[in-house]
């Protein structure tokens, strides 16, 4: 029936436009995803060489399972570029569907590689254990505020002695039913992160290349699942800028004639990934990066400095993980490493991303 079908893919529903084999009309459908049987017996009828596109979103991987689960293959496209592609000014789900079809028959699609199922689930568990610790956080900052009320110093929070004197100081029933409640929610989130990180260290011992990650000083365990698990096969990238702006820490370019003006990063890739080797990065303990960030902290201030060192940090842990090395050996011969797809070694170091 169908060769080629464009899916303009929602949460909740999908519409596609495809071409019929018979007279090679484009024809429009759209599914409801609660109706599992009907969107089933569609693409069965499609046969398994149908050519079916739409574009990265969130909510995939239960439609990719379903196609897999049918021996056919979805294809995943880059958002921004099939927007790109779009030749109507107008914008709705049939012109979408239209544009990925149009792209899927021309042989100009931008696929995408989709992550497998195991990275998928170790990024599901770094970002709840993410928001788990964002949320401890905030409960901590009440049990900060509630102390700086009473007059008590400040402290760091868990602690035992800490809550003594908390639990000590003359409250009214409220404020007494508000403590002991942040206390509780506090113990609760920790046990929860603590079982998440768990897993994750389980995970990491299996993985070769989060422990070859974690010899750089600065990467522990989760920025080296993150890493690894975002990053997925580094052999795709051919420059250490294709790493840096995958991870969304390129900086935005608006020239024009003869005024060049470099902005703000682009925030394209992994929020995560970008908060975790910049937290990495701002307490590392590698000699390089801390000269490198205070240098830059004192020309162009801390936020930059932040920036900048995260991204020399991602370069590093790029190159480790291309050439398959380990701190010791990156510190010995620096960015010299292997090409991809070529079994020389480079004679010259690779220059250094200017800030």
């Amino acid at each position: 029936m169908a060769v080629y079908i464009g899916v303009d893919f929602h949460p909740y529903e999908q519409t596609l436009a495809f071409v019929d084999e018979a007279d090679g009309e484009i024809r429009y459908k759209r599914f409801l995803h609660s109706d599992k049987a009907g969107i089933k017996a569609f693409y069965r009828k499609c046969g398994k060489d149908a050519v079916i596109g739409t574009e990265a979103t969130g909510s995939l991987w239960w439609f990719e399972k379903l196609l897999f689960d049918n021996g056919m293959t979805l294809k995943i496209g880059d958002p921004r570029m099939i927007r790109r592609a779009a030749l109507s000014r107008h914008k709705n789900d049939h012109r979408d569907a239209e544009t990925i079809l149009d792209l899927l028959m021309r042989g100009t699609f931008p696929a995408i590689t989709p992550r497998n199922e195991q990275s998928r689930e170790m990024l599901d568990l770094l970002n709840y254990r993410h928001s788990l610790v964002s949320k401890r956080t905030s409960v901590v900052n009440q049990l900060q505020a509630f102390a700086r009320s009473k007059g008590l110093p400040r402290f760091r929070l868990p602690a035992v002695k800490a809550r003594k004197k908390i639990e000590e100081v003359e409250t009214t029933q409220v404020e007494r039913l508000l403590v002991s409640s942040r206390f509780v929610l506090c113990d609760e989130l920790t046990r929860q992160i603590k079982a998440v990180e768990a897993r994750l260290e389980e995970e990491a011992n299996k993985e070769e290349r989060a422990q070859l990650l974690m010899t750089h000083p600065g990467i522990g365990l989760i920025n080296a699942m993150a890493l690894v698990h975002t990053l997925g096969d580094v052999r795709r990238f051919r420059r250490k800028e294709e790493v840096v702006a995958f991870v969304g820490l390129d900086p935005l370019e608006k020239s024009s004639g003869e005024t060049r003006r470099i902005g703000s990063i682009s925030k394209r890739g992994s929020r995560l990934a970008r908060y975790l080797l910049g937290q990495a990065a701002q307490a590392s303990r590698d000699k390089k990066i801390r000269k490198f960030y205070s240098e830059v902290s004192r020309r162009r201030g801390r936020p930059k400095a932040k920036v900048a060192a995260a991204r020399k940090l991602l370069i590093n842990c790029y190159v480790m993980l291309r050439d398959n090395i380990s701190y010791e050996e990156f510190t010995r011969r620096g960015e010299v490493g292997l090409y991809e797809g070529s079994g020389e070694v480079t004679g010259k170091p690779a220059q250094s991303l200017k800030v």
